[in-house]
């Protein structure tokens, strides 16, 4: 797949083992065939999961080890086509992680708790998890302003006044909501949720943890 990519976004249903798994946009919409670009960067769900159907969830699930994701210890038939949503419990440190690695030109290495050193990084244990140039790429979606606002309009708490790049997430019934992103010089992750796992009313990554990101 390129941005360019055309990627089909419809209504579908996909046979799992516990019945027909139906995903559907944050927004209740389809909006037929999108670009990979408009895809990512506007957090449409259909086509994440269509993706995962062709990359496959075994490949997934081993690139997801390689950015530093070590709770997810099951193979892919077992995650299913959720996994293209988040259905893989990981942490903020593992989740800053990766997209740290995406900051450093797709290069992953540890975080500290602590400075020092090589602003953190220690190249004894570093690896390279992605080419420069699907990181570019990936980069360019995720900064991607216009393309973004097709879900979330173009002013919104995710629009900066430097180039960034970020994604929001929120989870089956806005238990919690995600915001991560980097800029040229830092990478920053934002989690919001109660501690209890209850839901909260109406609070989507874009309106909760984006502000905190921004």
């Amino acid at each position: 797949l390129t941005p360019a990519s055309l990627i089909e976004d419809s209504p579908l249903e996909v046979a799992t083992p516990t019945g027909l798994y139906r995903p559907h946009n944050y927004d209740e919409r389809f909006r037929g065939f999108v670009s990979a670009r408009t895809a990512l960067a506007g957090s449409l769900n259909v086509p994440a999961v269509r993706t995962l159907g062709l990359v496959g969830a075994d490949a997934m699930v081993s690139q997801l080890r390689r950015f530093g994701f070590a709770g997810v210890v099951e193979g892919g038939e077992f995650y299913g086509p959720s996994l293209a949503l988040g259905s893989a419990d990981v942490s903020l440190w593992e989740m800053v992680g990766a997209y740290r690695a995406l900051a450093t030109g797709g290069v992953w290495s540890p975080l500290r708790m602590t400075p020092g050193g090589d602003v953190g990084r220690s190249p004894a244990n570093s690896r390279r998890v992605l080419s420069e140039g699907a990181v570019f790429l990936v980069s360019s979606i995720l900064s991607d302003r216009e393309s973004r606002g097709v879900t979330f309009g173009l002013e919104n708490p995710l629009s900066t006044r430097f180039w960034t790049a970020v994604k929001t997430g929120t989870s089956k019934e806005m238990r919690d909501n995600w915001a991560v992103g980097y800029s040229r010089r830092y990478t920053v992750g934002v989690w919001v949720g109660n501690a209890t796992g209850e839901p909260m009313r109406n609070v989507s990554g874009v309106a909760g943890a984006a502000p905190v990101w921004l």
